[in-house]
């Protein structure tokens, strides 16, 4: 197995425009060949720079698969459009929901999702950088939303950040972990209302404040608070 660092590589100015290149390659090798498949010199190939010059840039292929891990979620992040203002917050919470999903599901997040759980067992820090940049730096964001509600009386919990983790759970249950085993190829737009839907209408029978009443949609889903939630 190829020599996961190379010594002594040469000391050169590191440029974010070449930085990025190499990650866009090692996207696309790793997606193709998995964590154990991908090899620095198929990387160096595919983004089209020495391996000397790979080096420079990453010290070993698991931290260049950390650093991607981070920056996808960072990109990831951008693009969602967490809830704002003090409207009810059931509207917003069912938009950010459905947005959250349709990223979650698709092909490239699915397959690094796998990535990153095969590869855990021997690089622990990868799930751990997987978690924080992403579902921990979600829960957080999500968190100070909702305690923004709770403090004009709009919802009532104890802990935000618990609060935002069963939100997110809710709204993955079932669909999230089809997609995630190949159970289910696609979440459709269909599929992904339908989960959020019932996941806004459980978060808001536990935590809505006084007023707040579940839609007339949600009339047969109590029991689905109970339900097991995806992983």
């Amino acid at each position: 197995m190829e020599a996961d660092t190379l010594s002594q590589a040469p000391k050169v100015e590191v440029e974010p425009a070449k930085r990025r290149q190499i990650l866009e390659g090692a996207r696309r090798v790793f997606l193709a060949d998995g964590f154990d498949g991908a090899s620095m010199n198929d990387i160096a190939r595919m983004a089209g720079v020495s391996k000397g010059t790979l080096y420079v840039y990453f010290e070993s292929k698991e931290t260049l698969f950390e650093a991607l891990i981070r920056d996808d979620r960072k990109q990831q992040a951008e693009r969602l459009v967490y809830p704002e203002g003090a409207a009810d917050p059931r509207a917003q919470l069912a938009a950010f929901g459905r947005s959250l999903i349709a990223l979650m599901t698709q092909t490239e997040m699915l397959a690094q999702v796998r990535i990153v759980i095969a590869a855990t067992a021997k690089f622990p820090n990868l799930g751990r950088a997987f978690y924080e940049s992403g579902p921990c730096h979600g829960e957080k964001r999500l968190a100070e939303r909702l305690e923004g509600w709770r403090a004009v009386g709009l919802l009532a919990f104890s802990d935000g950040r618990i609060a935002a983790r069963q939100f997110v759970d809710l709204c993955k249950s079932g669909l999230f972990t089809a997609c995630l085993l190949g159970v289910t190829e696609v979440a459709t737009p269909e599929a992904i209302a339908e989960t959020v839907d019932r996941a806004v209408d459980i978060f808001m029978r536990v935590y809505g404040a006084q007023g707040l009443a579940p839609s007339s949609a949600s009339t047969s889903l109590a029991s689905d608070a109970g339900a097991s939630v995806g992983a």
